[in-house]
């Protein structure tokens, strides 16, 4: 795990932007290093260099933003992202989102809470948790608008990675929160990777690009939809659906949940829904 102390943030922050610097040529679409360089900043600067290198690549993708002096060379409208590129390899490639964050003041939809209550109790973290709900309350089919089936908790495996510059290509390991199949109205075959996120850290760009290339490369033969999903602070669940035209990911939709007793839907927020419902129909 990372380290988790202000020294170490702005520590890694330092070496960060060491190393981009060092690597960034004017115009530049993509920043490539070595995974040794991170040392050879952190020598520069006369810090320590961190015991586990990989925490400086966490850090930067999960907790803290990209510093400003990077983001700021970054191409028009966009921002950079930190990918794995081959062996012991990492690029910034530009972006259009990096961190994903909810949007502010989208309407939460009511759903009756059908987590059971032991598991409720006995749930033993923020992403147990959440994953827990979303499962027990269906909430992918609702999302989707398909039957939805867990296919298999935190999903490991490998995915071939083209090198940047000066670097071989790489079979690189992956996780994936949880894998999903569904089955749309026509009877077509999707798989939903899902990524999921508690406590401090973020989703990043990064998650859903590995998602995308998990299911093109081994589950070719279905449709690839990654889906996010987030505790908001009030506890209600928000999830995001992503798309990847022209190589650039992109959030296809998001909704927010919350989780309520049966009795809390009013006659109010039932005929809210079905009006929505209607016109979604007359729209397809």
């Amino acid at each position: 795990m990372p380290e988790n102390h202000e020294i170490s943030h702005n520590r890694y922050i330092d070496i960060i932007k060491w190393v981009f610097k060092r690597n960034f040529r004017s115009g530049s679409k993509e920043v490539g290093f070595p995974r040794t360089q991170l040392a050879e900043a952190a020598l520069d600067l006369g810090v320590e260099a961190p015991k586990n290198l990989g925490d400086v690549v966490y850090s930067i993708r999960y907790r803290t933003d990209m510093p400003t002096e990077i983001d700021n060379l970054a191409p028009a409208g966009m921002t950079w992202a930190l990918f794995p590129a081959g062996r012991s390899f990492y690029a910034f490639r530009p972006v259009a989102i990096n961190q994903i964050e909810p949007r502010s003041g989208l309407a939460k939809i009511k759903v009756p809470d059908s987590t059971p209550g032991l598991i409720a109790r006995y749930s033993m973290s923020d992403e147990q948790a959440l994953l827990a709900r979303v499962r027990y309350n269906r909430l992918l089919d609702i999302f989707t608008g398909m039957a939805c089936y867990s296919l298999q908790n935190h999903y490991r495996t490998s995915i071939e990675v083209t090198g940047s510059s000066g670097a071989k290509s790489s079979r690189s390991q992956v996780e994936t929160d949880e894998l999903y199949v569904g089955i749309d109205r026509h009877g077509s075959h999707h798989i939903l990777p899902v990524q999921a996120k508690g406590g401090t850290d973020r989703l990043s760009v990064i998650q859903i690009w590995q998602d995308f290339r998990v299911a093109e490369q081994k589950f070719a033969s279905l449709s690839a939809r990654p889906i996010a999903t987030q505790f908001l602070d009030d506890q209600s669940i928000v999830l995001f659906e992503f798309s990847e035209p022209s190589g650039q990911i992109s959030i296809a939709r998001e909704r927010h949940y919350s989780l309520v007793a049966p009795e809390k839907l009013t006659d109010e927020d039932m005929e809210t829904y079905r009006t929505a419902a209607l016109h979604a129909s007359r729209e397809d």
